[in-house]
């Protein structure tokens, strides 16, 4: 790999270099600590991720360059730190967060000049730590890999995964928080994007009031990232709030769309790019539940729900209007801007729901109808996936029963099966409205329902598998992921098994890693 070329731009770019001893506290007034990865002495690869290398400009890997993938024996060229911010965590100011174990190594430029940031995850404590190892275990490792290059392989904005190693250290966590501690194998992900720039990142300078350092990041944000907008003065720092909120809802539009629910939504979890970040307790939807939450930390209130992401995507732009108010100084813009949100977002997520069930355009009438069809997919306990699948292959001839009694994570009564009979009546009625063949609408269902999602329960084994030394049904999942809209392996198209209920890990996950 061409590790030689990584450079580091916010070093360069702003004030706060904190290069002594990295000891686990607050940093008022810094944006960035200096810190040495801790290195590890028995470290072997799990995977490594040959495409994006490439992509990025890092290029084919050699023996060489393990070390470099698990943060030791650095070249010389890589200066390595850690970034402050700040939060909102389950609606309460937290205040000073930051990376508690993630190391920026800097960022590489490829052959078209797009440069990516490259940050290790696990590879030891820096001073945001908050008294933790900053280490972290194979199964979140796993599901950071593997969920970013299936969101990215699914077409949705994501940061990327470029390596998995095993550590050869033991670590210890608490899995479920009830005080039952293990040991378990530890483990480091190298993860790209093109900045790791988080909303907490101008909550934390606007609340410590250093305006003027405020400003400097957003005209650096703007200028390495915001291309599109070419508007001076105060003005830029509109469109830029504007196009972040566009980003959001844009974003929260395609996590319906796949059926991804984050499960911690806190605003230092939110990119400013308009990325999905931190892949933590989240799981894709097996049964449709709007009240769904992977998240045990997230019960009993539910805030963070598969139903409500777009509700609190504009609480937490709510939150960065507050930290920016100090420079735009526009309350009205600010207002007018969120208030307008929701109407951008219900428009964009009707638009995809018509595209999921095939409608060239949206009708007054899509409202009663997809109202109709969320109160069935609940009360049946439908697979949200699954169901669209078998919704492609629906026609006269069907028998309904055959169609859907196996998507069904509920017993499905004769009372039940009358239900999808009057919904299958309002569907092809509402088909003839269409202006498109047949074969065109299902065209159109194809490539925006996929045939196969990363469900918890494939990570379960996935994981169990790894820790027991093989690779097979990773290996298949790699080659599942990138195809999502074709069926590959059939025994991955199926609802969750019900041995997989109420399993910690698998159903049931926390925030702990």
């Amino acid at each position: 790999m061409n590790i030689d070329k990584i450079t580091q731009p916010f070093i360069k770019t702003f004030p706060g270099d904190f290069s002594g001893n990295p000891m686990q506290r607050n940093t008022p007034k810094v944006l960035f600590s200096i810190v040495d990865p801790a290195g590890f002495e028995d470290p072997k690869m799990i995977i490594f991720n040959e495409e994006l290398s490439e992509e990025i400009g890092l290029g084919k890997f050699e023996e060489k360059d393990f070390d470099f993938l698990v943060g030791n024996n650095l070249p010389e060229n890589v200066q390595t730190y850690s970034t402050a911010y700040a939060g909102h965590q389950f609606g309460n100011w937290a205040g000073q967060l930051g990376d508690g174990r993630a190391i920026l190594a800097g960022e590489i430029k490829n052959e078209s000049g797009k440069k990516t940031e490259i940050q290790w995850k696990g590879a030891g404590a820096t001073p945001y730590s908050r008294h933790a190892d900053g280490r972290a275990v194979l199964r979140s490792s796993v599901r950071e890999y593997l969920m970013s290059e299936a969101m990215f392989n699914l077409g949705i904005p994501t940061t990327r995964a470029l390596s998995l190693a095993f550590t050869g250290e033991n670590v210890i966590r608490d899995m479920m928080y009830s005080g039952n501690p293990q040991a378990e194998k530890g483990a480091v992900v190298i993860r790209t994007a093109e900045s790791f720039l988080r909303f907490g990142h101008f909550e934390l300078i606007s609340a410590q009031g250093e305006y003027k350092t405020l400003q400097d990041l957003l005209d650096f944000t703007i200028k390495n990232y915001f291309p599109e907008i070419t508007s001076e003065g105060i003005q830029k720092y509109k469109d830029f709030f504007k196009n972040v909120s566009t980003r959001i809802a844009d974003l929260m539009v395609e996590w319906f769309k796949v059926g991804f629910v984050h499960g911690v939504m806190n605003t230092d979890n939110m990119s400013i790019l308009g990325l999905t970040i931190d892949y933590g307790p989240y799981s894709m939807m097996d049964e449709y539940d709007l009240n769904f939450t992977p998240n045990t930390t997230d019960l009993p209130g539910r805030r963070y729900a598969f139903g409500k992401q777009g509700q609190i995507s504009q609480w937490n732009l709510w939150q960065l209007a507050n930290a920016l108010h100090p420079i735009i100084k526009d309350e009205k813009f600010l207002e007018d801007t969120l208030n307008a949100y929701g109407d951008y977002f219900w428009a964009a997520h009707d638009k995809m729901l018509c595209q999921k069930f095939g409608f060239d355009t949206l009708l007054e009438s899509d409202e009663e109808f997809f109202t109709s069809w969320q109160a069935l997919m609940q009360e049946l306990q439908l697979d949200y996936t699954l169901f669209f699948n078998q919704l492609e292959k629906l026609d006269e001839e069907n028998d309904l029963k055959l169609l859907f009694s196996d998507i069904s994570y509920s017993f499905l009564t004769k009372e039940k099966y009358s239900k999808i009979e009057d919904f299958a009546k309002k569907y092809r009625l509402r088909l003839e409205k269409n202006r498109v063949s047949k074969e065109e609408s299902i065209a159109l269902m194809s490539k925006t329902n996929p045939k196969f999602i990363l469900r918890n329960y494939l990570l379960f084994e996935c994981i169990k598998e790894i820790n027991s030394g093989k690779t097979e049904i990773l290996d298949k999942l790699i080659t599942a992921l990138k195809n999502p809209y074709i069926e590959i392996f059939s025994e991955f198209s199926q609802k969750r098994p019900s041995n997989y209920d109420d399993i910690a890990g698998c159903s049931t996950l926390s925030c702990s890693s």
